[in-house]
């Protein structure tokens, strides 16, 4: 929005012209993201409690958790606004992926608000039914998949990047919205598993966010993708101002949700970042290293499947408890420890990913 204000200003005032920069957009969308969510989060972590909209805590998990029952939730609104204003505010309003982005982003948002406020407003302990959860998560993520799908205009929107390999690139065909669509509902139902202690999810969503930024950039720039041998795609640069705005209000939430955390995200934040991380990674051509960079939330899920699949098969759990963060603390290890370590292993993969970009 304020793009185009700057391209009518440039002409009284030449100064002006440095907003058309990505770079310099990217900076202003994180500290607006950041500044919003620094400004309103005790306002609203003030009216949740107000509200009386707290936390119910599984009474059959670590006995830690218990002192957390009432603390406020459904905070991943904050999030939300403050990338969407943020967004808005500095991105190219043209530009479709950041659209794609911002519908992907509000629907999975919708579904986790509905999920949240059955459960701590209503006291429907089920929430949103799962069947139905996944009805509109599987009709936003198709929606995305064929939306994408149909405006990809070079063979590289359409094709799987293998890293570490300079020409090797499968064409998708069709099953580009197969994997489109298991990558966005995968990933957002991934960080809502992860999302069981104070900012153990939105630290990694956060760095891997970032991350997909910089490729984001990367992958809009025709001259850095034919030096580092990657797919340039037109017009995804701008996402890299989205990737900051996701960045400034992560750490502006982390603030709050810090151990001992203040306020939740709840799935209204959890399912809607998820998503976006998944979307952007689909539009930048780099699932499989995102798959590399989110080795933690990848982690969290295949324990949940491991632990359901074995209870099932055997009557055995293989873990303590699933997800696997769980595990660890009924293991004896303290909250902040599980957190922090796990946030160290996000940074290695995260730029483990990253320099897959050069090894080729």
């Amino acid at each position: 929005m304020l793009l185009w204000l700057a391209d009518y200003l440039t002409q009284y005032f030449t100064a002006f012209g440095v907003v058309k920069y990505l770079t310099f957009r990217a900076i202003l969308g994180i500290l607006t993201s950041l500044g919003i969510s620094l400004v309103f989060g005790p306002a609203m972590i003030k009216r949740l409690n107000y509200l009386q909209i707290g936390q119910s805590i599984r009474t059959d998990g670590p006995q830690s958790h218990l002192s957390k029952s009432g603390t406020p939730t459904m905070g991943g609104a904050l999030i939300l606004v403050s990338i969407f204003v943020s967004t808005l505010l500095w991105s190219d309003l043209s530009n479709h992926y950041v659209w794609v982005v911002l519908a992907v982003t509000a629907i999975f948002g919708a579904v986790g608000w509905v999920d949240d406020y059955r459960k701590v407003v209503e006291k429907n302990s089920r929430g949103l039914p799962a069947k139905w959860k996944y009805f509109w998560q599987s009709v936003a993520g198709l929606g995305a998949a064929i939306v994408l799908y149909q405006s990809g205009s070079t063979g590289a929107e359409n094709e799987l990047i293998v890293p570490f390999f300079k020409e090797v690139a499968m064409p998708l065909g069709v099953f580009y919205v197969v994997l489109s669509y298991l990558v966005i509902v995968g990933s957002s139902n991934a960080v809502n598993l992860t999302d069981g202690l104070d900012g153990l999810a939105i630290m990694p969503t956060v760095l891997v966010g970032g991350a997909l930024g910089v490729i984001a950039y990367l992958v809009g720039n025709a001259q850095f993708a034919d030096y580092l041998h990657i797919p340039y795609v037109e017009g995804a640069g701008e996402l890299g101002v989205f990737c900051a705005a996701l960045g400034g209000a992560g750490l502006g939430f982390l603030w709050f949700n810090t151990y001992p955390a203040q306020v939740f995200m709840g799935d209204v934040g959890a399912l809607a970042l998820g998503a976006a991380l998944g979307v952007i990674a689909v539009i930048v051509r780099h699932e499989i290293v995102f798959f590399i960079m989110s080795g933690v939330f990848v982690l969290e899920t295949v324990s949940v499947i491991i632990q359901v699949a074995s209870f099932k098969l055997t009557g055995r759990r293989i873990f303590r408890m699933a997800p696997i963060h769980h595990h660890f603390e009924l293991k004896g290890w303290p909250e902040p420890r599980v957190i922090v370590r796990f946030w160290i292993i996000t940074v290695i993969l995260v730029l483990f990913g990253l320099a897959t970009l050069k090894l080729r």
